[in-house]
């Protein structure tokens, strides 16, 4: 019996799927990896964890799944999580994960050379992408980064360990290294004016386009994973960015917001627009012919954790109790509101510097009601991200949500709310694994292109209605968190400034 093998590497774990030819999932697996904090806005992992935990996720799917033939592979992972290893690809240090914000300055330092590839990102490149990383380590580890035979994205690092290729995705090169496919591809003279002009050697040697054959699987992880069949590698990419493939296929207006420790934004348009508060448009990114939009915020379900077990103490068992609890009050009314910043803002502030607040406590403040506040705060980034869309001329008609807002009704609901208008909840299994089976499905010629592949594996979706009396309400508390947010905005600037590598 054929089938496709999914391998997802997220922010906390791994996890892996085996999709049958009709889109049923038929096993699943997950292991975890811990995540270092050496300094606050520093975030690290260890690439041999991820292939750890990636290969016993891929062990599960498979014994689960009976262990099938695997006609095709694909992989997704975090985007701007970069490792650095030496000639036999082994680790020279831990890995710079996406949320590391540590390269601050050299992100600034990007917006300074005017290059005109960087038209493709509002002009900079993030404090999360790989070139600041990279800056980063030349200015401040340069025997690291001299040593370094590679500084790649954990995507091209998870193909390299299957098939023996330094193949990059087409997406995340477009996306966090500033390639351009439609020019000279990687720009050597922008990051020889960066000070990083060996950097293009360091990167993989071929770039892949989204859903094209790499290879076959190499025949060492084959052995060690257990894997029977053609078993074709196919080129994959960001987690979030590939959730469009697992909505239908993506047309103009169709947003996908990926929902988890952080939230991704992403929508394709057929022609480009240039707005200073997106990242993007990326020509050619996802699908060859079409641009790729992305938003996000830094810390969304991330806060929400912070909150319930941080904050308040509560241990993850007693949460869900929290959240019903806090579902019970009234919206807005308690009197609180919360900045999600914990991290700085990703977009439209692009404000790496910003920082977290809970405004408005006194003695009579109840957990529930700061976890409320919590929920608000996030749902007002939410809408902060799709107003940025529509106010550069990015149709947004249809929402769909996905990731780890399923297990949370009053994320849920308060996000409809704030926004105002219906969204689409993706529930089920995974939406990246599921993304990927439908690359390993086109990839391996099942389906002739895809977006055949992905109207194929289209998944159920749940619509979830706003409340019409909570969006007055909102209305008003967005108002108030768009007024704090710019009150704020000195203070946190200079309190992030008193912690070193913040």
């Amino acid at each position: 019996m054929a089938a496709f093998l999914a391998l997802d590497l997220g922010t906390e774990g791994a996890r892996a799927a085996v999709y049958g030819v009709d889109g049923t999932v038929m096993g699943s697996g997950a292991d975890r990896y811990p995540t270092r904090f050496p300094r606050p806005g520093w975030a690290e992992q260890d690439p041999d964890d991820w292939w750890r935990a990636g290969a016993h996720a891929v062990r599960q799917a498979l014994a689960e799944a009976g262990g099938p033939s695997i006609d095709g592979i694909a992989v997704a992972t975090t985007a701007s999580t970069v490792a650095v290893l030496d000639r036999d690809g082994r680790p020279l240090r831990p890995a710079l994960l996406w949320m590391d914000g540590r390269a601050g300055a050299e992100s600034e330092l990007t917006a300074e050379t005017g290059h005109p590839v960087l038209r493709y990102s509002g002009g900079r490149d993030a404090v999360e992408w790989l070139v600041p990383k990279a800056m980063w380590l030349a200015r401040h580890e340069p025997a690291t980064y001299r040593a370094a035979a590679r500084i790649v994205e954990a995507a091209d690092y998870l193909v390299w360990r299957l098939t023996g290729r330094w193949a990059g995705s087409r997406m995340n090169a477009v996306c966090k290294s500033n390639y351009d496919p439609r020019g000279a591809g990687h720009p050597h003279d922008l990051y020889e004016a960066l000070g990083i002009g060996d950097l293009a050697a360091k990167l993989p040697d071929e770039i892949v386009p989204v859903g094209e054959p790499v290879g076959p699987l190499g025949a060492a992880a084959r052995a060690e994973l257990g894997i029977t069949g053609p078993a074709t590698v196919v080129s994959g990419g960001i987690d979030a960015h590939l959730s469009l493939l697992a909505v239908g296929g993506g047309h103009e207006g169709q947003v996908s917001i990926v929902c988890g420790t952080s939230n991704a934004f992403v929508t394709e348009i057929a022609e480009p627009v240039f707005p200073a508060t997106v990242w993007g448009p990326y020509p050619d990114a996802l699908r060859t012919g079409r641009w790729l939009v992305e938003g996000g915020q830094v810390s969304a379900g991330s806060v929400l954790a912070w909150t319930g077990e941080g904050l308040i103490g509560r241990p993850r068992s007693e949460i869900g109790g929290l959240i019903k609890a806090a579902a019970q009050l009234p919206p807005v009314e308690h009197g609180l509101i919360v900045l999600d910043y914990f991290m700085g803002n990703r977009t439209p502030l692009r404000d790496p510097h910003l920082r977290g607040a809970v405004l408005g406590l006194t003695l009579a403040s109840t957990p529930e009601q700061v976890y409320r506040a919590a929920v608000e705060g996030v749902a007002y980034g939410t809408r902060q991200v799709v107003d940025s869309f529509t106010d550069g001329g990015i149709a947004v008609d249809e929402i769909f949500l996905s990731g780890g807002i399923q297990h949370n009704e009053l994320w849920l609901q308060t996000t409809a709310d704030v926004l105002g208008r219906p969204v689409h909840l993706v529930g089920g299994d995974n939406l990246t694994l599921r993304a990927c089976s439908v690359l390993a499905a086109a990839g391996s010629g099942r389906h002739g292109s895809l977006a055949e592949a992905a109207a194929h594996y289209a998944p159920k979706v749940r619509t979830v209605e706003p409340v019409p009396g909570n969006v007055a309400a909102y209305r008003d508390g967005y108002a108030d968190y768009r007024a704090a947010t710019a009150a704020t905005t000195g203070i946190s600037h200079r309190l992030s400034g008193r912690r070193p590598g913040a």
